[in-house]
């Protein structure tokens, strides 16, 4: 599941014209997620379920000690750092990238993974919001060493688990998640009926913006027209 991927994917839809305002059924691999389409063009994410799996695990990174967090479920699996003393500014990225892979591969070594042994590869630090219309700042570590550019849907599905566990934000309540590069996620959640434990269903807005057209040209004459196969 990604929560920016499938808000800017309703925003493409809108733009070509193949989809209008309203309550839309997505299918992502991890599961059905509604997304509701709103006539300003804001996009709002009915995430899957997202829990909390551990609380406050440590683990030793080398070169940086022991750092703890939290392991929780919001479509990906994260292990959620607070107390790290970084900056999350945009010009550390390159430092927060590769503080954030020795902490991801700190958990692999050490055996801390997800439910049934899945593999945490995402990597979310928090810190004080830079401005005063969110509650926090988020750095994200993806797959692939790359940082999200964004406050991270799934991230921030996580993140509302992991405060719904604790007490600290009740159902209904709005969380904005800063992302690093300053654009804001707004948050929420809702209880299932049946649920026992501390499952919630999150919920996440925010704008996408379509930014370029491209258009493949297929020359017959191109021998190479649909690819190279291997």
């Amino acid at each position: 599941m990604c929560g920016h991927g499938t808000i800017g994917l309703v925003t493409s839809l809108a733009y070509l014209d193949r989809i209008t305002a309203g309550v839309h059924r997505i299918e992502t691999p991890v599961g059905l997620v509604s997304a509701t389409l709103h006539d300003d063009g804001k996009v709002t994410i009915e995430n899957v379920p997202a829990y909390r799996h551990l609380h406050q695990v440590s683990v030793d990174v080398p070169g940086h000690g022991v750092v703890t967090g939290d392991v929780a479920w919001g479509g990906n699996w994260f292990f959620l750092v607070e107390d790290h003393g970084k900056e999350l500014a945009l010009q550390h990225a390159d430092e927060l990238t590769q503080y954030a892979w020795e902490i991801r591969t700190a958990l692999a070594a050490a055996g801390i993974t997800g439910r049934d042994g899945a593999e945490i590869d995402h990597i979310e630090l928090f810190s004080s919001p830079r401005s005063g219309s969110a509650q926090s700042t988020n750095f994200v570590l993806c797959p692939g060493k790359t940082y999200d550019r964004s406050p991270c849907g799934t991230g921030t599905s996580a993140k509302l688990a992991c405060l719904h566990a604790d007490g600290k934000l009740a159902a209904g309540e709005i969380w904005k998640q800063q992302g690093i590069l300053g654009g804001i996620f707004e948050g929420s959640f809702h209880v299932p009926a049946s649920s026992l434990s501390e499952v919630i269903i999150p919920s996440i807005s925010g704008f996408a913006y379509v930014t370029a057209e491209g258009t493949l040209l297929l020359d017959p004459a191109d021998p190479f027209r649909l690819g190279i196969a291997k």
